[in-house]
C-alpha cells in the first residue's frame, strides 16, 4: 500500500488494534531480548521490590505499539524515529485457566497523524496506548518517511 502524503492531514486515523499479552509472551520476549529481569517473570520478586506483580517489559510494550505504524506505512524501515514515555506499568497476571499461553491482559493501541511535513516527506504518528482506561505510554510518537 502506498500512501500519498499530500492527502494526509493532522488528525487522520492510521488505525487501532488490541494486543493481548500472556506470561508466556514475556518469557519469549526475555529470551529474544536478553532482558531476564525477574520483575518480568517472578511474582514473588516483583512484589518484593514494590510492584503489584509481574509486569511487561517496557520495550515490548513500545515494540507492540510501533508495529501499528509499521503496518500502516507498509515498511518497518519507513519508521525513522520513535519515542515514548512510560507512565504506568503493564501488569500481566498468571493465566486463570492454567494454560501458559492464555492472554491475560489486553492493550489498546490507536494512532493518528500528528503532523505532516510534505517537503521532508515525513509524517509524525501520535499513538495512544491504554490498559483499560489507563494510559501506559505518553508522548508515544513515531516519525515515518513516506
Amino acid at each position: 500500500m502506498s500512501i500519498d502524503i499530500s492527502t494526509l492531514e493532522k488528525g487522520t486515523e492510521i488505525g487501532s488494534r488490541e494486543v493481548a499479552l500472556s506470561r508466556a509472551d514475556l518469557i519469549r520476549y526475555a529470551a529474544a531480548s536478553g532482558d531476564h529481569n525477574p520483575i518480568h517473570w517472578n511474582e514473588r520478586f516483583a512484589r518484593e521490590v514494590g510492584l503489584d506483580g509481574v509486569i511487561a517489559h517496557g520495550m515490548l510494550t513500545m515494540g507492540l505499539t510501533v508495529d501499528l505504524v509499521s503496518e500502516w506505512a507498509g515498511d518497518p524501515a519507513a519508521v525513522v524515529d520513535y519515542q515514548a514515555r512510560f507512565t504506568r506499568p503493564v501488569p500481566v497476571p498468571d493465566a486463570e485457566d492454567g494454560a501458559p499461553d492464555a492472554p491475560t491482559v489486553t492493550l489498546t493501541v490507536s494512532g493518528r497523524v500528528g503532523a505532516v511535513d510534505v517537503e521532508a516527506g515525513t509524517v509524525r504518528a501520535d499513538l495512544t496506548v491504554t490498559l483499560g482506561e489507563t494510559k501506559v505510554l505518553a508522548k508515544s510518537q513515531a516519525v515515518v518517511r513516506l
